[in-house]
């Protein structure tokens, strides 16, 4: 009876060590399936891959930056950067849908996966490669130094000795002046402003001698209130904006770069520079 129980408890035991084997084979089994999904759910991870599958880019931009990006007359987003970001998406295979807000709510939408891309004439530079990825630059902006139509007396930098110049409050401009030139000219008054318009329209009225900045983004300013101003002299600085992205992407670094490239070899790129510039790209 004993040795019957003792059998039959033996025959339980290794069917229940057959039992757990299987399960633990399965389970290993199950584990390498898992990590073999992983490993796909990685590559689906990669952030172009994910555009391409959504079908969609999402750009962000300011929208009220004109010539570079502004809503127009049929509040559709227009100017260079929605241009470049068309062409963009169309190289990648995907729509694009533009999201406008504030140039400071940019990089953190950016960061919080609520835009793929910004396209809207950031600078590159070293502090916001700290926190974003950059394509190459897709525009390089010169500044300039802007004086009143009949004004000949200033036309480099050393002419502001003795003058008062018009600068934007808190602008890399304005920091480039007292940084920069103000050690090098010598003295020369520098009048801050919150807004451009109203920087031009002193100089227009004469109460500043000059003033610096980007003359693509004075030119719609200057169409629109008929101001008599010029730009003068070359360049004194340049800076250049490229299509920011969240870090770590560069499989869709790469993508914005070849498609960068393939605009600039086949001349789509110098046909929508000239349309908003009327005049060829800097080399």
């Amino acid at each position: 009876m004993n040795n019957t129980y003792g059998s039959k408890t033996r025959k339980g035991w290794s069917l229940t060590a057959i039992l757990l084997m299987t399960v633990l084979v399965l389970s290993a089994c199950g584990s390498k399936a898992t990590d073999g999904g992983s490993t796909n759910g990685a590559q689906a991870s990669n952030e172009l891959e994910q555009i391409k599958s959504a079908g969609v880019i999402k750009v962000g931009m300011m929208g009220t930056y004109a010539p570079y990006n502004f809503l127009n007359d049929k509040k559709e987003m227009d100017g260079y950067d929605a241009d470049i970001a068309r062409e963009v998406a169309k190289r990648l295979g995907v729509e694009v849908e533009f999201v406008s807000q504030e140039f400071s709510g940019l990089t953190p939408s950016l960061q919080a996966k609520k835009l793929d891309a910004i396209i809207s004439q950031m600078t590159i530079t070293d502090d916001r490669k700290k926190v974003l990825d950059f394509s190459d630059p897709y525009i390089t902006n010169q500044v300039k130094i802007i004086v009143k139509e009949d004004n000949n007396d200033i036309t480099k930098l050393e002419d502001f000795k003795g003058k008062t110049i018009g600068v934007g409050l808190g602008t890399n401009d304005e920091s480039y002046l007292r940084n920069e030139v103000l050690p090098k000219v010598g003295d020369f008054t520098i009048k801050t402003y919150d807004d451009v318009i109203s920087s031009l329209k002193d100089l227009n009225a004469g109460r500043i001698d000059a003033t610096i900045n980007n003359m693509y983004a004075l030119k719609p300013i200057v169409d629109a209130n008929g101001l008599n101003i010029k730009a003068v002299g070359e360049p004194i600085k340049s800076d250049q904006a490229g299509i920011a992205v969240r870090k770590d992407n560069p499989e869709l670094v790469a993508a914005l770069n070849d498609a960068l490239k393939g605009m600039k070899d086949d001349g789509t790129y110098n046909t929508i520079f000239k349309k908003w510039f009327g005049e060829e790209p800097a080399q």
